[in-house]
């Protein structure tokens, strides 16, 4: 999984700090600190960080094996 932060976007409300606060952490009023590679167990959170978001600023990647295996 793949975590990307529109930083141009963000406006620094901290909703995901609160959905995901081991993945992201606002330091100072408008500085975001996140994990881009979190584990995918943390998947369930991290989806919640993303829909708490009210810019949308957070997207998810996921990486599908079956797709990659394809030829």
């Amino acid at each position: 999984m793949r975590v990307v932060v529109d930083l141009n976007r963000c406006q620094g409300y901290a909703q995901c700090c609160y959905a995901a606060p081991a993945h992201f952490e606002l330091r100072g009023h408008e500085i975001l600190f996140y994990d881009p590679a979190p584990p995918e167990a943390a998947r369930g959170r991290i989806e919640r960080a993303q829909q708490a978001c009210p810019v949308r600023a957070i997207s998810v990647e996921g990486i599908d094996l079956a797709e990659e295996d394809a030829p």
